[in-house]
């Protein structure tokens, strides 16, 4: 008598842990979908992967679409709230995010742009690459792309 509980405790507590690790892991691959994307457009604005949210690079242009003739000051202001949009949407925080790649065109505007970058961003700060490049698309003058996950 004594044998047959046990092992259907024993049978009990595997069928529960395969249906725990079934859960867990269906969990982890139930999270793969993209952020803006728009029907037709080559990539998405982010694409959320397990825990992880990657974040296309982001322009700043202003109140109507355009970047050029704003200054690397506005760019860098507006195209961090471009990811703190695509970050949110996704349902991260920018606490979240680990890694940060700036695209500029000049660089004599890193230091205006790491200006409002210390400002904008969240203690502690990601890491952070910061790459010349010989142009953006429609003329920006800054890009920002990113890596978040989720704690």
């Amino acid at each position: 008598m004594m044998k047959t509980r046990d092992s259907r405790t024993v049978k009990r507590g595997l069928w529960l842990a395969g249906l725990l690790a079934l859960y867990a892991s269906g969990s982890a691959f139930a999270q793969h979908k993209a952020i803006g994307f728009t029907k037709d457009m080559p990539f998405s604005d982010g694409y959320v992967s397990g825990n992880t949210l990657y974040v296309a690079g982001q322009q700043g242009p202003d109140e109507h679409g355009k970047v050029t003739g704003t200054d690397i000051t506005l760019q860098t202001t507006n195209a961090i709230a471009a990811v703190e949009k695509v970050v949110k949407e996704a349902g991260f925080q920018m606490s979240d995010i680990v890694s940060v790649t700036v695209y500029v065109t000049d660089l004599n505007d890193v230091e205006a742009m790491n200006k409002v970058y210390i400002k904008l961003m969240p203690v502690p700060k990601p890491a952070r690459a910061t790459v010349q490049v010989a142009g953006l698309i429609g003329g920006a003058k800054i890009e920002i792309s990113a890596i978040a996950v989720k704690h």
